[in-house]
């Protein structure tokens, strides 16, 4: 049964916890890896260098609006396609396992379906925007 009082806490440690993963791997690109760096990794997949920017992007305003709770059931959503994304271009072929030489699918399978599990819990507490509901409304 679900703790209606504790609930919305839950999801807001998950919230937090997801956003940060977001601004730490934005980061990397950003500060270890550069932007011109990240522009090459996604070329040598194939990718345009405007797919690497879009995707620092997304993950340091997916990442900001997370941890402060805006829109979070539509940012989550809206996030996922990315770790999809890692999974198909980059970690599939390596195996399940994340510890495997060149980390395989495990961790970012884990957090799509973490970024679903927020999308379908919501905002939990303290969210400075909220998300529309799930819920269908209906006019008699």
């Amino acid at each position: 049964m679900l703790d209606l009082r504790t609930a919305p806490y839950g999801a807001l440690a998950l919230r937090v916890a997801l956003g940060v993963l977001f601004l730490a791997h934005a980061g990397l690109k950003i500060f270890v890896f550069t932007p011109a760096g990240t522009v090459g990794f996604f070329g040598q997949l194939g990718l345009p260098a405007f797919v690497a920017y879009a995707t620092i992007a997304a993950e340091v305003a997916g990442g900001a609006a997370l941890i402060l709770g805006v829109w979070t059931r539509l940012v989550a959503v809206a996030l996922a396609p990315v770790l999809l994304g890692t999974i198909v271009l980059v970690h599939g072929a390596k195996g399940f396992f994340f510890t495997a030489a060149g980390r395989g699918w495990e961790f970012p399978a884990f957090w799509a379906l973490a970024l679903v599990v927020q999308a379908l819990l919501g905002d939990g507490a303290h969210a400075l925007v909220r998300s529309p509901s799930l819920r269908s409304s209906t006019v008699a």
